[in-house]
């Protein structure tokens, strides 16, 4: 079986060649780590199995590391009615200064970083974490404020809307020093959408104002460390990508979607300057047959054979409606190849 090997997602990050194709991907769902882990991982009962069983469907996937939170640190809002069709205008807590003078602002340092310390044992030879946030600077805002009365806020509030934005963002900063250091971390994910299929959610002005300076920040903190950062962020990012390349400073960009720039496209538009992670659009990755998602996929490692800089998954994430078969067509490229 194929070992781990994080310093092959390193040579990535730093838009190297790995010494073999190499697999990445934030998360996968419930069905696959049960699959994936197939009864391997130690039960220990300290409360921190799931994220064993975790590790060991990633080793057995073929990953070199393992994606995981450092801690229940968020920022608590109301309640949404739908899980799977979230609103961004649900769960607000915050609409003018009396509402923010009453939410009660949590610290990353009340919340215990143990799982990473009580599973560091359980990675395999090779395997560390990449630890990625409660969300990030824009969409913790958003769940705060809701969207359409963020706007709002911009306009006829801007002083709370800088408050708010700063009272995320040192926090997260904060969050993300607190496990810089583990020596069991290898990379840091800044995990924060900012745009829709054809925008950014905020204006690109707005978005350098209330937004980059946090993310600047973040970078520095796993630079400082030594450990990459790197952002995955959804939606149409190419007014923007200058400003992650060149002052946020991001080592790689990950979350592409066919419709709005192929990776295969978005490769070729930045290669040596940012690493890219995944591409492989998960509506294609459903709709697709094997054949063609295999074929796509080793297209795609050989594009990268001789620049570097990219390791394969899916363009997001593995949902729970992406099928088995499908997934797993695309990493035995791999895997077995």
């Amino acid at each position: 079986m194929r070992k781990p090997d994080y310093t092959q997602l390193i040579k990535v990050l730093k838009k190297q060649v790995p010494d073999r194709p190499t697999l990445f991907e934030f998360f996968l769902n419930e069905e696959l780590y049960n699959l994936l882990n197939n009864n391997e991982a130690p039960v220990r009962g300290d409360g921190f199995d799931r994220l064993r069983k975790v590790i060991y469907a990633h080793k057995n996937a073929g990953y070199d590391y393992v994606t995981t939170h450092a801690s229940d640190f968020g920022f608590p809002a109301g309640e949404q009615a739908h899980i799977s069709t979230k609103s961004l205008n649900e769960g607000y807590v915050i609409n003018d200064w009396e509402s923010y003078e009453k939410y009660k602002w949590l610290a990353p340092s009340e919340f215990s970083t143990k799982q990473l310390e009580a599973c560091a044992a359980d990675l395999p030879e090779g395997m560390k974490y990449v630890v990625f946030g409660p969300n990030g600077v824009l969409e913790n805002v958003i769940v705060l404020t809701g969207y359409d009365n963020l706007c709002g806020m911009i306009y006829d509030e801007p002083e709370l809307a800088q408050q708010i934005f700063d009272d995320v963002g040192s926090r997260l900063v904060e969050y993300y020093e607190l496990i810089a250091d583990y020596d069991s971390v290898c990379a840091l994910i800044s995990n924060d959408d900012w745009g829709f299929k054809t925008q950014t959610m905020l204006s690109p002005a707005q978005m350098r104002q209330y937004v980059f300076p946090w993310h600047k920040k973040i970078v520095e903190v796993g630079h400082k460390a030594n450990k990459p950062v790197f952002l995955h962020s959804c939606g149409m990012l190419e007014e923007v990508m200058e400003d992650i390349i060149t002052d946020m400073n991001y080592d790689a960009k990950h979350s592409f979607e066919d419709v709005i720039m192929p990776i295969e496209e978005a490769y070729e538009k930045y290669k040596g300057r940012i690493a890219l992670l995944g591409g492989m659009d998960v509506d294609f990755v459903c709709t697709a047959t094997t054949e063609e998602i295999a074929a796509r996929a080793h297209a795609m490692l050989e594009r990268a054979q001789t620049d570097g800089g990219y390791a394969l998954g899916t363009g997001n994430s593995v949902p729970y409606y992406v099928p088995v078969e499908k997934y797993l067509a695309m990493i035995d490229v791999v895997r077995k190849g």
